[in-house]
């Protein structure tokens, strides 16, 4: 069997920036075990996999751990696949998902993905959290993940976490975030306990930091930088319920898995 794969930097206009991820179109799905040995293989933070329905798309994300319910780069990656490289009709694709329907649309020379809000609540810090991180932060709230707020970009950049401390934690991931010095904030992530150390830019995060910055700033649209050694931009805007996440993305490889 022949499945065609591509692999895109996300949330970056250039390469070797932002996130890459692998996207795999599928006439069928696969077994759940062979897809996760392909996204194992990858070794990437995420694998997409989608099969066309005509007016729609079905789309699912495997770490190289486990499928998940919701990966930001890895949809930005497939609508950038569908729109510009394979010349899907239209400025807008829609995925059904574990997450429920999504949709991508052309904004200017972005995409912008339409996302669940997950605004967070404060919350007691977590034991092991600082020592994972290697330093205290000022605050700490919780959605599916932790959220833990500095002061400062620097600190951000600072922090060499402990992943194994981490990974001990009892949510999926730990944000940190902080008040940017050229966007209006930034962040890393987290994810030791599915098989991801640091994701380089993660869209899904923004569903949590933009309903936070939103509010402490007083703005529903923002600009966001996440702070990893690949880095990548984001801009965001908090509609209540939903979050409007965009980006740019570049192909970096096409080819053939043989399986």
């Amino acid at each position: 069997m022949k499945i065609p794969l591509y692999q895109i930097d996300a949330f970056t206009g250039r390469l070797f920036g932002g996130n890459p991820a692998a996207v795999c179109p599928l006439e069928d799905w696969l077994d759940d075990a062979t897809m996760q040995a392909i996204a194992r293989e990858n070794n990437l933070s995420e694998t997409a996999f989608f099969i066309d329905r005509g007016d729609y798309h079905d789309l699912r994300w495997f770490t190289p751990a486990s499928e998940v319910d919701l990966c930001g780069h890895a949809t930005l990656a497939t609508a950038f696949l569908l729109l510009d490289e394979l010349g899907v009709g239209g400025d807008a694709v829609h995925f059904e998902t574990r997450s429920g329907r999504l949709t991508v649309r052309r904004d200017g020379d972005r995409l912008a993905m339409d996302f669940p809000a997950a605004p967070p609540e404060p919350c007691a810090e977590p034991d092991g959290l600082a020592a994972g991180l290697g330093r205290a932060p000022d605050a700490v709230l919780a959605a599916a993940q932790y959220l833990a707020v500095f002061s400062t970009e620097a600190e951000v950049r600072a922090i060499e976490p402990d992943f194994a401390r981490l990974a001990g934690l009892d949510r999926r991931a730990v944000i940190v975030t902080a008040p940017g010095e050229e966007a209006d904030f930034v962040s890393r992530f987290f994810a030791p306990k599915i098989g991801i150390p640091e994701d380089p830019v993660t869209g899904s995060a923004h569903c949590v930091l933009a309903p936070y910055w939103a509010k402490r700033l007083g703005k529903p649209r923002l600009t966001a930088h996440q702070v990893s050694a690949r880095g990548g931009e984001l801009w965001c805007e908090d509609r209540g319920e939903r979050v409007v996440i965009a980006g740019h993305a570049v192909k970096y490889l096409e080819g053939i898995i043989e399986i």
